[in-house]
């Protein structure tokens, strides 16, 4: 069946009082848009998702690696693709606004057991 949908119509979840979004998801994905506060980190961690990201505001540093080894600033109006299974950490530089897309859909994000984020230093 198909659906229609704004970003207006879609709750806003309040993740942490530094984390805000709104999640839409399909059978083989998911899109989700947020807000995060400057200084917002979230901690390192993996998921089988591939992953896209794409920064409207702000600049979000990224280190890659269970060693952090690989470094990289995603500014506004850039994209980056993250291969699953990589490790990964974002610390948002200023307030942030971001879109993300995964595949297949985020069933941690969806069930509410991203306890990793809710745990994230903020």
């Amino acid at each position: 069946m198909i659906q229609k949908h704004t970003w207006e119509s879609i709750p806003t979840e309040e993740v942490t009082p530094k984390m805000h979004r709104k999640i839409l998801a399909g059978d083989q994905m998911m899109i989700a848009r947020m807000k995060f506060k400057d200084g917002f980190l979230v901690p390192l961690h993996s998921h089988h998702n591939e992953q896209i990201t794409h920064v409207l505001k702000g600049t979000i540093r990224f280190w890659f690696g269970d060693d952090k080894g690989e470094t990289l600033d995603v500014n506004a109006g850039e994209m980056i693709v993250i291969p699953g299974n990589l490790p990964h950490e974002a610390l948002m530089i200023g307030d942030v606004e971001e879109i993300d897309h995964w595949a297949p859909p985020r069933k941690d994000w969806l069930d509410g057991s991203d306890d990793y984020l809710r745990k994230g230093k903020s």
